[in-house]
């Protein structure tokens, strides 16, 4: 029965972790599983563009990684990309890393943000 409770209690819940850069400044997000992604708000980075992590799952299964990049523009914020994470996920309680480094340009003088981000607490 030992074995049972520390095994059920031994993974900690799932964390995305994302470092956002716009001009020098870098922010990190951190996202846990939600079961509707709709009301996880997008955060502000610089004022120019808007990041938005979301981990869709319960417990420490996740069922999918989304995350959004917008740039705000005048009339409402512009979706600019677009990733879609699907299982199978590496377990285990190290973080590693998820996506890499990309750069998204966008706006009338193409603007630059970088992220990467890192997923850990997987269970299999």
């Amino acid at each position: 029965m030992a074995a049972l409770v520390f095994g059920a209690t031994a993974w900690a819940t799932p964390l995305l972790r994302c470092e956002v850069t716009y001009a020098g400044s870098a922010h990190v997000l951190e996202a846990t599983p939600v079961t509707d992604p709709y009301p996880v708000p997008a955060v502000d980075i610089g004022g120019r563009f808007w990041f938005k992590p979301v981990m869709v799952g319960q417990g420490s299964r996740v069922d999918y990684v989304k995350l959004y990049a917008y740039l705000d523009t005048r009339q409402q914020p512009l979706l600019i990309h677009e990733a879609i994470h699907l299982p199978p996920f590496q377990t285990g309680e190290t973080a590693y890393p998820l996506t890499g480094t990309h750069h998204l340009y966008a706006g009338p003088v193409e603007r630059e943000l970088i992220y990467s981000c890192t997923l850990q607490g997987v269970q299999p």
